[in-house]
């Protein structure tokens, strides 16, 4: 999806813009590699996952979503799991899905209600990045791509 790739492309410019999106500390980007991964086997994609240089820092999953989605949930957390299977990595993880707006939230999330209500799901809905008062460009450049 065009969207994805665009945001792929910010995050591995401009890391620190993703860092903003979850509010934590802007020196995180310093340790962690962004990439985009593939799971073997069954072909899943996840949009982009930053690998900590440090045992004791999560992974990050970023997932871009901008359609509506009934069987997103389903896939988001297939593909996280299949991945955290597939590697020796001992990291803890979190997940972090970006929307447009609430609108297009429209997974199935009873199921996962559990973890979409803990501290291992942060979802972002760009169109409330006002509430985020320091602005960087990279910030800037999302609010840009959120009204295109």
């Amino acid at each position: 999806m065009k969207t994805d790739s665009i945001f792929y492309r910010i995050f591995q410019s401009i890391p620190t813009t993703f860092f903003e999106l979850i509010n934590q500390p802007p020196q995180l980007p310093s340790v962690y590699q962004f990439s985009s991964v593939e799971v073997k086997q069954l072909a899943f994609r996840i949009d982009g996952v930053f690998l900590p240089n440090a045992a004791e820092l999560p992974i990050y999953f970023a997932e871009v979503q901008f359609q509506p989605d009934k069987k997103f949930y389903s896939r988001l957390f297939t593909e996280i799991f299949n991945y955290l299977d597939k590697t020796e990595l001992i990291n803890n993880w979190r997940g972090v899905v970006i929307y447009p707006n609430r609108s297009v939230d429209t997974g199935d999330s009873e199921r996962y209600t559990e973890l979409l209500n803990s501290q291992r799901v942060t979802r972002v809905y760009l169109d409330e990045l006002s509430s985020i008062e320091a602005s960087s460009i990279g910030i800037e450049t999302v609010k840009v791509i959120r009204n295109s």
